[in-house]
């Protein structure tokens, strides 16, 4: 848990201190469908570098991403918390082919 530790701190900003920043639909859709997961996908593809490939990550991000529906969003959007979680398996899957070329 503990190397996962900063990479989780980067998701936790990611889902609830970016939403902070979004002012109507039009930047929410910026947000939520580009800003957010690439942002999710370039900490898992740094995680995937450093630890391999492990899910844990994208279950801790789907937990993470969760509460945030009822806070910022609405119930609809727990869909989102999916797409972030495989967003973050592929970033893992794609950081462990990176893993021992450094």
């Amino acid at each position: 848990m503990k190397p996962m530790a900063p990479y989780l701190a980067v998701l936790a900003a990611d889902f609830y201190l970016l939403p902070l920043l979004i002012r109507g639909t039009g930047s929410a859709m910026l947000f939520l469908l580009a800003v957010m997961p690439l942002a999710a996908f370039a900490a898992a593809v740094h995680y995937g570098t450093r630890q391999g490939f492990r899910p844990w990550l994208s279950i801790a991000a789907l937990a993470l991403f969760l509460p945030t529906t009822l806070l910022y969003y609405n119930a609809s959007a727990w869909v989102y918390g999916v797409f972030y979680a495989l967003t973050v398996l592929a970033g893992t899957g794609l950081g462990r082919l990176f893993l021992g070329k450094r």
